[in-house]
């Protein structure tokens, strides 16, 4: 069964006066960072056909690539204005120089220069959404997004947003200054926000942006072990892909294909259903944000977004997250899960 090609359904960003997003948005770091060569003509066709499906958010960072990925997508932004709403991080720092190093700044002086690199290199006056990566623990999240508010006043971002933080973390930020989005990894087989961020997003009428809801490309079957991986994919580093984790996880994908057999579905497509349909059942805006370079795979995902799964398909998909082998990441004190 070929899925109609309608236009994606929209949602606000944030509340009812936030932007007019569609019901699905489009991961660009894999475009020029993280998972191996790219290749760059096909790429910019993917940002193309995403916006020609009704895709009209775009997610990038500051440290995807150390500024190319902002970079990369400049160009389709500027062509693109008015009908686009781009979104950006900071807070994660890298060096070339020490591939494995990773640091993180939370502080007003250094949000202040990240900001301005990324206005820079994204080519625009105002960044539609800017996220804090990751939270430094050491700084107060009150002065984080203290900070961060000062950059809507003078006009230079126009919302906030949070990625990887509890529950009581958001509720903090959010008494500070509204907050429009939540971005952490949810999935079928990631569903650790649901402990205590997504009851405080629904609750504040904050937005969850789903990152990795095709668990990086390992609900689709189309990577299996990171053995399959070029040298320079960071897949290679995760728990869930080394080979015997790996091993275990295939076999967890059994009803998903099922489902997506019996339904003319592809194992993908029932993935980010599924995603979906939390809004539904946590009452609150979701938009995930699946990463892709093809246009054929963006056509595959937002196509998904009409899918509606049955209480019996849910059921059989529920246990799933309890029995995936390895963490997220090898190192998750930087992650929600860490600290709660």
């Amino acid at each position: 069964m070929t899925l109609d090609r309608t236009p994606l359904d929209k949602v606000r960003l944030g509340g009812a006066d936030g932007p007019e997003i569609g019901v699905q948005g489009l991961g660009c770091m894999g475009m020029s960072f993280a998972y191996g060569p790219t290749d760059a003509g096909e790429a910019r066709a993917t940002l193309e056909r995403a916006l020609e499906l009704g895709v009209t958010l775009y997610d990038t960072a500051d440290m995807y690539g150390l500024g190319e990925n902002e970079k990369f997508i400049a160009p389709f932004v500027a062509a693109n204005r008015d009908a686009v709403t781009v979104a950006t991080k900071f807070a994660i720092q890298l060096d070339p120089e020490r591939p494995q190093w990773r640091g993180i700044r939370n502080d007003r002086p250094y949000i202040r220069q990240a900001v301005e690199g990324s206005l820079r290199r994204l080519g625009v006056e105002v960044i539609d959404l800017y996220y804090m990566h990751r939270r430094d623990p050491s700084v107060p999240i009150e002065e984080t997004v203290g900070a961060m508010a000062e950059l809507v006043e003078e006009g230079k971002v126009r919302q906030l947003g949070l990625s990887e933080v509890t529950g009581p973390e958001l509720r903090a930020a959010h008494a500070v200054h509204p907050i429009a989005a939540l971005q952490s990894e949810w999935s079928v087989f990631s569903r650790d926000v649901e402990r205590t961020a997504v009851p405080a997003a629904a609750e504040l009428g904050v937005t969850l942006v789903p990152y990795s809801p095709l668990g990086r490309g390992f609900l689709t079957g189309a990577v299996t072990s990171a053995g399959e991986l070029s040298a320079d994919d960071f897949r290679r580093m995760l728990p869930r892909f080394t080979e015997e984790n790996a091993a275990r996880n295939a076999e967890l994908l059994a009803p998903l294909r099922q489902i997506a057999e019996d339904r003319s579905l592809t194992p993908g497509q029932v993935a980010l259903a599924w995603v979906h349909t939390q809004a539904e059942v946590h009452g609150l805006t979701v938009v995930p944000i699946p990463g892709t370079r093809r246009p054929a795979r963006v056509e595959e995902n937002t196509a998904a977004a009409a899918v509606r799964l049955t209480e019996d398909e849910l059921k059989r998909l529920e246990p799933l997250a309890e029995q995936v082998a390895g963490d997220r990441y090898p190192d998750m004190s930087n992650s929600s899960a860490g600290r709660e």
